[in-house]
């Protein structure tokens, strides 16, 4: 099934994606994560405004879990040069203020400097989970979705923390549908601008699976539904320019777009 958050009317719903009559949404009551009634028929795709999927109590990402993404020469340990993959999922947050869905503006912010898009696969928790095992980690996932991990490169590297760097407002694109039953080992990955593809991958390169991240995140906190895990980005990520429409597309969900703009 195919999960989205839309607008019709003035009114905010869930529903499901149907190929019936066209591309249209199925509106039901409740959420994802429970009970589920439909609530009338079927209203035509283009006459609705997808939202981002969900809305996240917490952003967990995921930072060099591609060995193509690993800078060389950018990364210090000990003052040493450093391309080894790392031992654990290297974790960090970014703000649920900073999501936004499908067609919505990536703003820059004044004084940013550079900004990055990073397309990635997201992994959205389906029911509360702690200390699950490798094993057990995708048991709890509702399904999986679109990500753009936008990141302001001088802010991330002039800070000491990465709060600016990844959660400013926008900085979260997702979207546009949770798809369920998806097998996230071996999905391919696309991030265009303006129609050019900047990023290739396959999440089969991911250093570490959907499976141990989830797990080594739950075993320091609770994971919720609704909480969203970005899995990490593949390659050389691309720099974003004001008018520029950037694109993430996953193989089995289909494609996130987002136009940019400055701020103001």
């Amino acid at each position: 099934m195919k999960y989205v958050r839309f607008r019709h009317q003035g009114r905010e719903s869930y529903g499901l994606l149907s190929s019936e009559k066209g591309e249209s949404v199925l509106p039901f009551e409740g959420d994802p994560f429970g009970e589920r009634r439909p609530t009338g028929g079927l209203l035509p795709l283009a006459e609705v405004t997808l939202l981002a999927p969900i809305r996240p109590t917490k952003i967990i990402a995921v930072a060099l879990n591609y060995m193509d993404h690993l800078p060389a020469g950018g990364r210090f340990v000990s003052g040493q040069p450093d391309r080894k993959p790392p031992a654990v999922p290297e974790l960090f947050l970014k703000a649920p203020s900073a999501v936004v869905g499908p067609e919505e503006a990536i703003v820059l912010p004044a004084g940013a400097g550079r900004v990055d898009a990073e397309g990635e696969l997201v992994a959205v928790i389906g029911r509360r989970a702690r200390g699950l095992s490798p094993e057990e980690a995708l048991g709890c996932v509702l399904g999986y979705t679109c990500g753009n991990d936008v990141s302001a490169r001088e802010w991330q590297r002039g800070d000491i923390q990465w709060w600016r760097a990844k959660s400013c407002d926008s900085f979260a694109p997702l979207g546009p549908c949770i798809v369920d039953r998806l097998e996230p080992s071996s999905l391919d990955l696309q991030t265009r601008v303006n129609g050019e593809v900047k990023q290739k991958g396959n999440t089969g390169a991911l250093i570490h699976d959907v499976a141990h991240i989830i797990s080594f995140a739950s075993r320091v906190m609770t994971l919720e539904p609704g909480d969203l895990i970005y899995t990490g980005t593949p390659g050389t990520t691309p720099t974003l320019s004001p008018g520029d429409v950037v694109e993430v597309e996953i193989e089995g969900i289909g494609v996130l777009r987002n136009p940019v703009r400055g701020e103001g």
